[in-house]
């Protein structure tokens, strides 16, 4: 069936209002565009689970701070309109910035304290209140759902979790595992910018981390000794710039010494204009 755009937020509100008046429960998958594999499968998801599904497309000026370029960021929306139709999505919610941000600023945001502070909130000091802040305006104008996000952002699903947690929001946050390329590199709208040589390179991220883990699952307890692993792992590739690499327990995002229980491995690195983020979990028992 092909999928209906909506954009406004009032159409959107009376639409899913009438389906849940009969009874139907609601999935929601919100994204950025450029949608790729990783994105279908959350559709999916959310079709296997859910009566009705929704997916957002909007390019959030909040998320980018001001050394990155939001005219730059890759939009295909006739494309991800016909990858959402395939996925079996029902309505796809593509406001414009004016309709998400009506006086041209913001002047509510939603900040996380803790989890968002560290790794990609060190390095982006303003994204996760840019993440939280169009998030739990999107909850609001979906309402109660069940919502679907790639782990692949894993520190952006502990935020977001912690979120409806803490404000008590009507919506059950769902993680799916991250969808990878072959040979491994983890699937993100930031790939297309890639030169043929970085692309070659960059699975090092994924094979860094796995090395790391395999560390882990043989006996390894010390965190610097796992993180001095998968650091010299992505360095001695010649085209990636490590940014950080940390071995954190896999709930509040703290180093822990010894590891043990679920914990992740976060890692991000620059390929020429691309800074690409991966991640894995394994148990230290």
């Amino acid at each position: 069936m092909p999928v209906t755009s909506v954009d406004t937020i009032a159409e959107l509100r009376q639409r899913l209002g009438a389906n849940r008046a009969a009874g139907q429960r609601v999935g929601f998958v919100p994204t950025m565009g450029y949608l790729h594999a990783g994105h279908r499968a959350l559709m999916e998801r959310a079709r296997a689970d859910c009566d009705t599904v929704v997916a957002s497309i909007f390019v959030n000026p909040l998320q980018f701070g001001p050394t990155e370029d939001l005219a730059a960021y890759p939009r295909d929306l006739a494309g991800d309109t016909d990858l959402a139709a395939g996925a079996g999505v029902d309505l796809l919610f593509v406001p414009s910035t004016e309709e998400m941000y009506p006086d041209g600023k913001v002047h509510t945001t939603v900040t996380v304290a803790d989890v968002a502070e560290g790794l990609e909130g060190a390095t982006r000091p303003t994204h996760f209140a840019g993440v939280a802040t169009v998030v739990a305006k999107l909850f609001s104008i979906v309402g109660p759902c069940r919502a679907y996000f790639g782990e692949k952002d894993f520190q952006q699903v502990v935020v977001i979790t912690r979120m409806v947690r803490d404000l008590s929001m009507p919506v059950e946050v769902v993680a799916c595992p991250t969808v990878r390329e072959p040979d491994g590199l983890a699937m993100s709208s930031r790939n297309a910018y890639l030169t043929a040589a970085e692309r070659s390179a960059a699975p090092v991220i994924h094979q860094a981390l796995h090395a790391g883990a395999t560390a882990i699952q043989a006996g390894e307890r010390d965190p610097a000794n796992v993180a001095a692993l998968v650091e010299g792992a992505i360095s001695a590739e010649p085209l990636a710039v490590l940014d950080y690499v940390a071995v954190v327990d896999a709930a509040t995002l703290r180093t822990i010494d010894p590891l043990r229980g679920p914990v992740r491995l976060l890692a991000a690195a620059r390929f020429g204009r691309a800074r690409l983020i991966d991640n894995l979990g394994v148990d230290a028992g």
